[in-house]
């Protein structure tokens, strides 16, 4: 069964894109019949603004919340668990706010969301859903005293505010949305570690045999990315090694170089690091040195 395989991703994903905003609980049970909530978050009590930046999510993440993010459509049955699973951490705070001679605030009760790949109109009604004012299409709210949300993924509009969001749909909502995640800029927060989890998702479900076709698709449009990510890192070390040689070679053979003309070199291409390397040998001064530099900006 994949279902594990993509739950633990899920889990490992979410704790990753939170951690820095609060406390991330995977997995923590409840009392009654054993029963995990997949995520217990509990915001910091200096919010940072920067959760901005995960949208949608970061906004599920200002207050106390449990996620239950689900592979499969959320049955009936399953979103009436997470809802117990709500009640009974409710009921626990309430006995601990008595013993401890306190008033319980509402704002201290988490929220639940409930991500879902899909879900069909006739099971939102089943659970009195409706949309409210300020929030985006896709985020189905059931009555105010259930502090309960569904959350279904394919209708989420194609924006960055659901970008961490769809990463966790499937089929082509998904696709779309590692694309969108792959075009981010190198130095966003977030691309790198979630990149890595995603291949690591890859790579575990590659050992699997008995792939869905959702699964097969994933595997598929990830390879070329995949590869593509692993010969840059490979050319990144190469050129990290061609520069830190040509510095070597420059500081025995014209002596210590300034910060700004090492920064410069940084800026090479590997192409052009290796034709330094060969250059060099004709130098005996650092101008000899910036007249080169100079000529590959013309």
């Amino acid at each position: 069964m994949t279902r594990f395989i993509h739950d633990k991703f899920a889990k490992d994903y979410l704790e990753e894109l939170l951690k820095d905003y609060g406390e991330v609980k995977a997995s923590e049970k409840v009392s009654g019949e054993i029963k995990e909530i997949d995520v217990l978050f509990t915001p910091a009590k200096q919010q940072s603004s920067n959760i901005q930046i995960l949208g949608l999510l970061g906004r599920f993440a200002q207050q106390p919340a449990i996620i239950e993010p689900y592979r499969n459509p959320a049955s009936t049955d399953e979103i009436c668990d997470c809802i117990l699973k709500l009640l009974e951490i409710k009921a626990l705070l309430r006995r601990e706010a008595k013993t401890n001679k306190i008033k319980l605030q509402d704002s201290g009760i988490p929220k639940l969301w409930v991500f879902t790949p899909t879900i069909s109109e006739t099971r939102l009604s089943s659970f009195g859903t409706m949309q409210k004012a300020g929030w985006l299409s896709g985020v189905h709210f059931l009555p105010d005293a259930l502090r309960t949300a569904i959350i279904a993924i394919h209708q989420l509009p194609q924006t960055q505010e659901t970008l961490w969001l769809r990463l966790l749909g499937r089929g082509s909502v998904q696709s779309q949305a590692i694309i969108e995640l792959q075009a981010l800029p190198l130095d966003h927060p977030y691309q790198k570690a979630t990149l890595e989890l995603v291949y690591n998702l890859r790579e575990n479900l590659r050992v699997n045999q008995e792939l869905e076709a959702d699964d097969r698709e994933l595997i598929m449009r990830l390879e070329p990315l995949y590869q593509r990510d692993r010969e840059q890192a490979i050319q990144e070390g190469n050129k990290q090694g061609e520069q830190r040689l040509v510095l070597r070679l420059l500081n025995r053979r014209i002596g210590e170089i300034d910060t700004s003309l090492i920064e410069r070199i940084q800026g090479l291409s590997l192409e052009k690091l290796e034709n330094l390397g060969e250059a060099l040998l004709d130098f005996s001064s650092v101008a000899d040195l910036e007249t080169w530099l100079n000529q590959q900006s013309i």
